[in-house]
């Protein structure tokens, strides 16, 4: 894996190509704005995408409303998904802004796709991965909004019974699948956009940031699967609900970190 320094083609044009594509001090490529062939996005789909991941960012940090609004939840215990289950009282707002969260980032993954097809220099394996990640991530965050958990197993034994016994609606099992892709997706992308960042010489302050987020990410996750399957088993939260907040904050935080690198070098 190469530094993230070096002045290596922003998006993999060749010498061939006959252009005279000069660096300067940010890494850019004069005239990349327009939209040529450099490969790089038209400052306005740039703008785009990184306004979508941005407000995405934002909408899937909604849970910190628990703070000052009363959710009857322990946050160190319990699941964020909880938050939106179907007998809160404000689930309602939490499956939306879930879904609001989820949408943006499918859209900002899926138009960072496709313009990965119009221009062929810039589709290296890493990228082409790590886009797919947040698009899939997105959409099956939004797709969790849908599939509620009809009680709050961690709170409520006998939800919990009967979700050991089977005897829940089958949203639960599908949000369960759903919550794991959503994770895998985020996973996905995050390691795959950092890597790029610093292979390829893109998005410097992803290059920059990007590992340790992905490093405390991975901890996190650590942290929330093997509360998870203490919790299944029987011996407790283990702090389930801080470890998985800890997770879900992560990855906003990177997918704010990823919206300011696209805005500020006109790429993805």
């Amino acid at each position: 894996m190469s530094s993230t320094g070096g002045a290596s083609p922003a998006d993999g044009a060749s010498p061939s190509d006959g252009t005279a594509a000069a660096s300067d001090g940010a890494g850019r490529v004069n005239g990349a704005g327009r939209g040529g062939r450099d490969g790089r996005f038209p400052v306005p789909s740039a703008i785009s995408v990184a306004a979508l991941l941005g407000l995405g960012a934002a909408a899937y940090t909604a849970w910190v409303l628990e703070v000052v609004l009363s959710t009857g939840l322990n946050p160190i215990e319990t699941y964020v998904s909880e938050l939106a289950a179907q007998d809160q009282p404000l689930g309602g707002l939490f499956r939306a802004t879930d879904f609001t969260a989820g949408l943006l980032a499918c859209l900002g993954g899926l138009l960072a796709l496709v313009r990965l097809v119009r221009h062929a220099g810039s589709r290296r394996p890493w990228a082409v991965a790590g886009w797919a990640g947040v698009t899939l991530f997105g959409a099956a965050t939004a797709a969790d909004a849908w599939l509620p958990l009809s009680c709050q197993p961690t709170v409520d034994p006998e939800c919990a019974a009967r979700e050991t016994a089977g005897l829940v609606p089958a949203t639960h099992q599908a949000h369960a699948v759903s919550s794991s892709l959503a994770m895998t997706g985020a996973l996905l992308g995050i390691v795959a956009l950092t890597v790029a960042a610093r292979r390829y010489g893109w998005f410097a302050p992803l290059a920059r940031y990007g590992p340790a987020l992905v490093a405390m990410e991975l901890l996190a996750t650590v942290w929330t699967l093997t509360a998870i399957a203490m919790f299944t088993a029987g011996h407790g939260t283990w702090a389930l609900g801080a470890g998985q907040r800890l997770q879900v904050l992560l990855v906003a935080l990177w997918l704010g970190l990823l919206a300011h690198s696209v805005h500020r070098e006109r790429r993805t």
